[in-house]
């Protein structure tokens, strides 16, 4: 079975080709024009897609060793993400899928994120706790198996990853912001200044503007940020950076007290965080559990991680019709059952 997925959620064009799970090609393009507006600029974003989609297809066939008509399913993802860059990649997809003649497979970047530890060699074991952190969300799930996926928490307000880049942004260290706090805080004390971590009525959802807003209110106090010299400023980052890993990391510990799990996953962006990665794996080895965090190639946006999702579901035996509609929020559609844990 040989499988195409396409990720343009974003501002990284990626097209990946898998032969019965095994990686022939996962080719990445970041958008990196972005950084110097502090942020992704959405129609500017859609724009480079177009321009990269078709040449990182055609390269992607090229490296695989196969020819369009070896393809059996094509996949991309539908949303979440913006919706313009999310166009392009579906579009495309479903132009490919009519023209050979192939399934088609719209996939939830979220769901994509969720199973992507199983392009490991060391794969999760069901059932399992999935933390997914990354700019746009932060959520934790229960993964029974490839068809049930139970939602226990997820963040009201900031995701952890547009944490990271606010902050980064308040404090002149530039986008995007979680590498750039990240080498801010090795040479500073993360327990320098005690920034407050947010107790919710759910204990399994988080918040993060709380926090973002206590490090805007404490560099004010201080002057502004033109006030603070490197060293300064790297304390904030590493109490700030510890502050958010707590946050992420308490929530997990308490699900592992409450559900019996074979295993654990941290996936998405922030899950290159190196703190991030010690405390978890500290956490799975005190409650004995395995830990798969994926390398750096697949924490970030990847169409890896979209194809195997889409292998997943045909064979579940799901397929889309090629009227199958972009969404640009998790709320608004999910493939699967995400419950709400109460």
């Amino acid at each position: 079975m040989i499988t195409l997925g396409i990720e343009t959620s974003c501002d990284e064009t990626s097209v990946a080709i898998l032969k019965d799970s095994n990686i022939l090609a996962n080719l990445i393009s970041s958008q990196d024009f972005h950084n110097k507006y502090g942020g992704v600029v959405p129609e500017l974003s859609s724009r480079a897609h177009i321009q990269l989609i078709n040449p990182l297809v055609k390269e992607a066939i090229k490296i695989s060793g196969i020819e369009y008509k070896d393809l059996d399913v094509i996949s991309a993802t539908a949303g979440p993400g913006l919706i313009g860059a999310l166009l392009v990649g579906l579009s495309y997809a479903k132009g490919l899928s009519l023209s050979l003649n192939k399934t088609f497979i719209a996939v939830n970047h979220i769901e994509g994120h969720i199973f992507s530890g199983f392009l490991m060699q060391d794969k999760p074991d069901f059932p399992y706790l999935c933390l997914v952190v990354s700019g746009g969300h932060t959520l934790l799930v229960l993964v029974k198996n490839y068809n049930e996926i139970i939602k226990l928490g997820t963040t009201v307000d900031d995701a952890a990853g547009e944490a990271f880049d606010k902050v980064a942004k308040l404090l002149g260290l530039g986008y995007p912001g979680g590498p750039k706090i990240q080498d801010s805080a090795k040479s500073g004390d993360a327990e320098k200044i005690n920034f407050p971590i947010s107790d919710l009525k759910n204990p399994f959802n988080f918040s993060f503007s709380g926090l973002k807003t206590a490090v805007l209110r404490y560099v004010q106090k201080q002057g502004g940020v033109e006030k603070l010299n490197k060293n300064h400023i790297a304390d904030i980052s590493a109490s700030f950076q510890n502050a958010v890993v707590k946050a992420l990391v308490s929530r997990l510990e308490l699900a592992l007290k409450k559900f019996d799990v074979n295993s654990i996953s941290i996936v998405g962006g922030v899950a290159a965080n190196s703190l991030l990665k010690e405390r978890a794996i500290e956490l799975a080895n005190s409650f004995n559990k395995k830990i798969v965090i994926p390398s750096l190639e697949f924490c970030g946006d990847n169409a890896a991680m979209i194809a195997y999702r889409a292998e997943t579901l045909y064979k579940s035996g799901i397929k889309h019709e090629l009227n199958f509609k972009p969404f640009p929020s998790l709320n608004e559609n999910t493939f699967l059952t995400l419950e709400q844990f109460i």
